[in-house]
């Protein structure tokens, strides 16, 4: 089969695009022949060495995948040749990535797609919703009715978060680094979008929520607890799902006498039943179009290494260039 791997950690160049042998099923694992995968952020620093876990060699690249099952091994009980899955959190842990035209996947890390949802969608939107859903109702608990701040309403998990706090019934307000990525953002569900550039943040949010929000969930990497300690209303909730290297500041006085709690969220510590709860959630939403995948480009499989680095150049250096997922088919 044709498979997009790496021998050795490092720059998008690593990977290589060729032939690696069918994965054989034991157990409880499904074969799944794949019809789309998904980039991640995470997927670009595993690929260049940030895992804390022993890879396989080769290392096939990615979390993501949707598709079909193709066969099921001798303690399948879930799924029959033929089902159309969805899944996530692969490439992780040391589990082999999707990015091949087949995968062999525990199928406790599977959900069946909706007959009335696309593969692209399924799995733009994987790990990015599952990602979100934990956020929300996990950790933050977020409850219809109540307000929250996300920066950044159009990217991977933004975008999630937007759609998914609207569909709980609360109210949301979000940012966006130009008008059009604004509007976006309001028909994502958005009661507020916030040009970042050209208006005042802190002013938008005290008109929104004069008495501050419920939760703020910050996706930037380099986090200003101040201004989002000065968001957050009496016992708000606070997730960050970014800034792994960051160091700032903490306003630990202002954050506690408002009663407020911190939330860190990282899905593949998520254990299976966690992750099936989000799927319900998630199939529900895709299903009736409360939940649309962002997807800013799609590429084949063989361009793998140009998607890493096109995901890189906007995760890392801002460029701006790409809005939404980048999704790949074999």
């Amino acid at each position: 089969m044709k498979a997009a791997y790496i021998e050795e950690t490092g720059p998008a160049d690593n990977i290589t695009y060729g032939d690696l042998p069918k994965p054989e099923l034991t157990g409880a694992h499904v074969l799944v022949k794949t019809a789309a995968v998904a980039v991640n952020p995470v997927d670009t620093y595993i690929r260049n060495g940030a895992n804390y876990w022993e890879l396989p060699k080769p290392f096939i690249i990615g979390c993501d995948l949707a598709g079909k099952v193709e066969a099921t091994g001798p303690d399948v009980t879930r799924f029959k040749i033929g089902d159309r899955v969805w899944g996530t959190n692969q490439g992780l842990m040391g589990r082999q990535g999707t990015f091949a035209e087949y995968c062999a996947v525990d199928e406790c890390w599977l959900y069946s797609t909706p007959d009335d949802v696309s593969d692209e969608t399924a799995a733009a939107c994987a790990l990015v919703g599952v990602t979100a859903h934990l956020g929300l109702f996990s950790k933050a608990n977020l409850q219809s009715g109540e307000s929250i701040f996300v920066h950044g309403g159009t990217g991977g998990v933004g975008s999630m978060v937007v759609q998914m706090a609207n569909a709980a019934g609360a109210r949301v307000i979000t940012t966006g680094g130009s008008d059009e990525k604004c509007a976006r953002a309001k028909e994502l569900g958005a009661d507020v979008a916030v040009n970042y550039k050209a208006q005042d943040i802190a002013a938008a949010i005290k008109e929104f929520a004069p008495n501050g929000v419920n939760v703020v969930w910050e996706t930037l990497r380099e986090p200003d607890f101040d201004a989002l300690t000065s968001y957050l209303a009496e016992r708000g909730r606070l997730v960050l799902m970014a800034g792994r290297d960051a160091r700032p500041p903490f306003p630990v006085g202002p954050f506690y006498v408002k009663e407020c709690s911190l939330h860190g969220i990282a899905m593949f510590k998520a254990s299976p039943d966690e992750l099936r709860a989000c799927s319900v959630d998630m199939n529900h939403w895709m299903s009736e179009g409360k939940l649309k995948a962002q997807i800013g480009k799609t590429l084949p499989l063989a361009e793998a290494a140009a998607a890493h680095k096109l995901q890189e150049e906007n995760t890392l250096q801002q460029s701006g260039t790409l809005a939404g997922k980048i999704v790949l088919k074999p």
